[in-house]
């Protein structure tokens, strides 16, 4: 078989170039590259260019570099920036791994002629008796990724490999050194990558401050309708949020329930105040068949979040015990066991 694998320049999806390549795959390495700056840091950096080819060489096979560059601009930045102008969460790597790994470069390597793409993620494909592709958790609960590709479809899935997801990290480290591959160590990718590559430092706030205006804002006591604070950025508070609130002393702990943009003003209240009894979704994406309402389900509304038992519903998830509150804009992965069975994005 014929596999592109998508190759950051980290230990994962080098690895999993080599087994393929084991197993008797024709495999090919291929970057992508998505964003540029100054600093050029973050995932898929010129550094990580240099490394995946490294790394290729090494293992005898081809290395190419895709320029998705404006594509990754309009379909992962921009939106990112358009959520955060609305008092939304959003999850970048979401965006990134739907529109541009099984996206873009989907769509590239089918045009090349390959059968597959491979991918460094700690996630687990799995194809039932009818060979439909079923997503599931890694082995690797504290590395799990299945989180960030619980937006893809069966069209998706039933293109791609993910060989690292039946390991967990030290092995995978471990495999790494005995095939002497270089970047066996190297120190696995934290941040947002156009974060860190265009703000020079600047952070979130930095790197939105170039792009939309930021507003300081109130922030108002649920209970009491008393202003108890102001935040220098209405736009960059998120619903949960309970430091960096500029809360007057004496206000006691309080948390972000809400988010107005348009009012400038943040509601805040204390924990109970952010118990909810579910979630509407909007963008409700299935990873196979729809499921019906009624479907017991475990919601995850962040890549490492807290698993929490739910029931489908007409228009989102309805949690069995209250629960804390989803930020708006980001999106909730539903699970049966450790299958992934689709999506949605919280309203």
């Amino acid at each position: 078989m014929r596999v592109l694998v998508a190759m950051s320049g980290g230990v994962d999806s080098s690895l999993a170039a080599a087994l393929l390549a084991e197993e008797g795959h024709d495999v090919v390495g291929a970057t992508m590259k998505l964003w540029g700056g100054e600093s050029d840091s973050g995932c898929c950096s010129a550094a990580d260019v240099i490394d995946a080819r490294r790394v290729c060489d090494g293992l005898g096979l081809d290395h190419r570099v895709f320029n998705f560059t404006d594509t990754f601009s309009e379909e992962v930045v921009a939106p990112y920036v358009d959520s955060h102008r609305r008092g939304e969460t959003p999850n970048p790597c979401v965006a990134c791994n739907q529109r541009l790994k099984f996206g873009s470069f989907l769509e590239r390597a089918r045009r090349l002629g390959f059968d597959a793409v491979a991918t460094g993620h700690h996630a687990r494909i799995r194809r039932d008796a009818a060979g439909t592709a079923r997503l599931l958790r890694g082995v690797d609960g504290e590395k799990d990724q299945s989180y960030v590709l619980s937006v893809l479809g069966a069209a998706e899935l039933g293109s791609a490999l993910m060989p690292i997801g039946e390991l967990d990290k030290s092995e995978v480290r471990r495999l790494a050194r005995e095939r002497g591959i270089r970047v066996a160590d190297k120190p696995d990718s934290q941040e947002v990558c156009f974060v860190v590559s265009a703000a020079a430092g600047g952070g979130r706030s930095g790197f939105l401050s170039e792009r939309i205006a930021l507003h300081r804002g109130e922030v108002v006591d649920q209970a009491s309708g008393r202003v108890v604070g102001t935040t220098d950025a209405v736009e960059l508070v998120t619903v949960g949020q309970r430091r960096g609130l500029g809360l007057s002393s004496g206000s006691g702990r309080r948390f972000a329930l809400a988010v107005d943009v348009e009012a400038r003003r943040v509601l805040v209240g204390n924990e109970e105040d952010l118990l909810t009894d579910g979630v509407a979704l909007r963008d409700r994406t299935w990873t196979a068949e729809a499921l019906p309402a009624g479907t017991e389900v475990v919601a995850q509304s962040s890549a490492h979040g807290r698993p929490r038992d739910a029931v489908l519903t007409a228009d989102g998830i309805a949690f069995r015990s209250p629960e804390r509150r989803v930020a708006p804009g980001q999106v909730v992965a539903c699970y049966v066991g450790d299958v992934v069975v689709g999506s949605g994005v919280a309203r």
